[in-house]
């Protein structure tokens, strides 16, 4: 593409590294197109060549590893609590919680969607409005809100599934791939489509899903939320049925044997 005197080259996704290569386009007046750079010596050296060429304020893009590239600087005082761009993939929970066709149940403070991806027959999620970025940010000034979206996920199970005889569990992933703090409602049955890997199963049958009323009591007594280094590693246990411990091979072989446990 070609760039004009004054215009502005935006990048807008920060998922991946840019290089971005100028070329000045020759110029038919006669006042010389190209710089013509000056050599002695070994014309063939890469060295002169280097040495040779301008200096510049910036790093020439292509010369170093792209994964050093560094996005643009976060401000304000908590650089921790940068959001990444409305674009990026990590903040889709904060464009299907304005969502009117995802929410189930909303009020002052918080907002019910139902999971764009389920990974059961029930899966909602309770997302507070207020801006919280992940369990790390939350503190004791938190824990009536927590004990509210504990309350809010016990109200939708009444209201949407009170009639069915599944199990439910509230609760937290230790490490959330998406941001904005939110509370899992999800049915035992693990009857979908959606739930097709063992880190799938795992973030939800593992102590990488943490329990709702267990936040709560920790915020309550340490004033925040703590998760245990190593926690990563539970996705990559071996596949067990969560209601009879039963090791299973395959995704395809545990949601066959997950039949034997649904309620008739």
């Amino acid at each position: 593409m070609k760039l004009q005197p004054g215009q502005v080259l935006y990048m807008v996704n920060e998922l991946y590294p840019y290089i971005v290569e100028f070329e000045e386009e020759a110029k038919s007046s006669g006042l010389g197109a190209h710089r013509k750079r000056k050599r002695s010596g070994n014309s063939n050296s890469l060295g002169d060549v280097a040495q040779e060429a301008e200096p510049m304020t910036e790093q020439e893009p292509g010369t170093a590893d792209p994964s050093q590239y560094p996005l643009p600087p976060k401000k304000g005082k908590d650089a921790s609590a940068k959001k990444e761009p409305l674009g990026h993939w990590s903040q889709g929970l904060k464009i299907s919680m304005q969502d009117p066709k995802m929410q189930v149940y909303k009020d002052e403070q918080v907002v019910v969607i139902k999971d764009k991806y389920p990974k059961a027959r029930y899966h909602w999620l309770v997302l507070p409005w207020a801006s919280i970025s992940s369990l790390k940010a939350v503190t004791s000034e938190h824990l009536e809100l927590l004990k509210h979206m504990h309350t809010v996920g016990e109200k939708v199970i009444s209201d949407f599934a009170g009639c069915s005889k599944l199990r439910f569990r509230l609760g937290y992933h230790a490490i959330p791939s998406m941001s904005h703090v939110h509370l899992h409602v999800i049915s035992q049955d693990f009857d979908s489509p959606c739930l097709k890997n063992k880190k799938h199963w795992n973030s939800f049958n593992t102590e990488y899903f943490l329990e709702s009323k267990a936040i709560i009591k920790m915020v309550q007594e340490a004033g925040r939320v703590t998760v245990e280094d190593g926690t990563s590693e539970l996705l990559k246990l071996p596949l067990r049925c969560h209601e009879c411990q039963q090791l299973l091979p395959s995704i395809p072989q545990l949601k066959e044997h997950l039949r034997k446990h649904w309620i008739k």
